[in-house]
């Protein structure tokens, strides 16, 4: 059990340590190797690639050369990825027999393995992320931590600010000044409906009942989507603590998140973030002092498609067949066993932490009038970019395909795209240059629903 003061003592301490991740020093000494350890880059081999990487650092007695497993990048096209810092230098489609040449060419020689740079379609090599059309224009809010921590390493989460955002609210705001934060940022759900998050929480508060709950919603259906699958499994951390602001701002002391069984490193990673901030103090009776209570559980979905509708949901987290629910009433007044309940989805969640520490007018100012923020999509079909992507809302369909995406491989043309997962429309070549924000899909047929975007060409 740690004291505030402890964490602060390490955040700061840790902080230091990891500089090199985000600050680059090109003249310094030690050196980290990020390795991509989520699904996609884990189904080709990257498990085995870090144990490589681990037997030949020893091998070869190099001092100051740490592995590191970290969430996904987002560019699956061109996994496994492993990152050398602080010189950030990106290397695309490693394989296990690749890491002799990166460790004796690059860390040892100081050359670069030009056989693994990326190329892009014109064939113009990349040496660093950054220079990627894949990134210019992303915004990473609530992927900031994904491809930069080890998420299963909670000192790491905490030099990357983690848990200021809960020590915040629970030293510093009430949970109604909470709430308003929330509902100024102008955060809408990114489950599908974008029904404003401020308000479902507000409503939950002020609902009847001594004992509430909130849940979180990871049981993502949809086929080709895995944007919450890549946050569970690249910065576990930024759930618990923003589903402990949400507890903390509707008065509940009990959290359920509803994971597909599917998604074993996300369940092993997320149940391991909860296991190490109780052994911090963060999770359980009397939060550093304040009187807070929170604890966090998780439950398996069976892979029932609808269950990623929240009252099915409920109903599965009670034990029961899952199936929707008559509405009203909503959850916000009766949901798990009849209990005021908060649902939201694992990316409106990770949002939160960011807009406490950086204020409402910050979140607000990023996004269109109505639909602010970003948007997290997973990128798929006839396009030579498949990832995952973060963008500004408002970002047009042609920037998402043709300027992160690289467009359609071998020259072919635009056909349509898909968004919003099967609950979703086809946008025609046409409409190409539609916004991708709430109303903008809508008035064209189509809808945000889950995120993810398929191109045909």
């Amino acid at each position: 059990m740690k004291t505030l003061q402890e964490i602060e003592e390490m955040r700061i301490k840790k902080k230091k340590e990891l500089d090199l991740r985000v600050n680059l020093k090109a003249n310094s000494k030690e050196k980290h190797i990020l390795v991509c350890h989520g699904t996609g880059c884990t189904s080709s081999k990257s498990p085995i690639i870090i144990e490589n990487f681990k037997k030949l650092i020893e091998e070869y007695k190099l001092e100051n050369v740490k592995v590191i497993q970290t969430g996904c990048f987002g560019l699956c096209a061109k996994g496994p990825i492993v990152i050398i810092r602080p010189e950030d230098v990106f290397y695309s489609q490693v394989k296990p027999e690749d890491c002799q040449d990166i460790i004796k060419i690059h860390l040892i020689e100081g050359k670069l393995v030009e056989k693994l740079l990326c190329r892009e379609l014109d064939e113009t090599v990349v040496k660093r992320l950054d220079e990627l059309n894949f990134y210019k224009k992303q915004k990473r809010i609530a992927l900031k931590n994904c491809g930069v921590i080890d998420p299963e390493n909670i000192d790491e989460y905490i030099a990357f600010d983690g848990y200021k955002a809960l020590e915040k609210c629970l030293l510093e705001m009430k949970p109604e000044e909470v709430i308003e934060v929330v509902k100024e940022s102008g955060l809408r759900g990114r489950g599908g409906a974008g029904f404003p998050t401020g308000k479902k929480w507000e409503f939950t508060r002020n609902a009847k009942g001594e004992q509430k709950y909130v849940v979180c919603n990871a049981d993502e259906g949809d086929p080709g989507a895995f944007m919450d699958r890549s946050i569970l499994e690249g910065d576990p951390h930024c759930v618990v603590e923003a589903m402990m602001i949400a507890g903390y701002a509707i008065g509940a002391d009990k959290g359920y998140i509803y994971v597909r069984a599917e998604y074993p490193i996300a369940v092993q990673r997320f149940q391991k973030a909860i296991d190490q901030a109780k052994e911090y103090g963060i999770l359980g009776n009397n939060i550093w002092g304040t009187g807070f209570n929170f604890d966090l559980e998780i439950r398996l979905g069976a892979g029932a498609f609808v269950c990623g509708e929240e009252t099915a949901l409920l109903e599965s987290i009670e034990g029961k067949r899952g199936q929707p629910r008559l509405k009203p009433p909503f959850p916000a007044n009766s949901g798990l066993w009849g209990k005021p309940t908060l649902i939201n989805n694992v990316e409106t969640y990770a949002n939160i932490t960011k807009i406490i520490l950086n204020g409402a007018k910050w979140y607000a100012s990023i996004g269109t009038e109505n639909s602010k923020g970003t948007k997290v999509f997973a990128l798929g079909g006839n396009v030579v970019n498949t990832g995952l992507v973060e963008v500004p809302m408002g970002t047009t369909l042609r920037e998402i395909v043709y300027d992160i995406g690289g467009g359609i491989p071998n020259g072919r043309k635009f056909k349509a795209a898909q968004t919003g997962g099967p609950s979703g429309g086809c946008i025609p070549l046409e409409h190409l240059d539609t916004p991708i924000d709430y109303e903008s899909l809508a008035r064209i047929g189509s809808m945000m629903g889950s995120g993810r975007t398929y191109s045909y060409g």
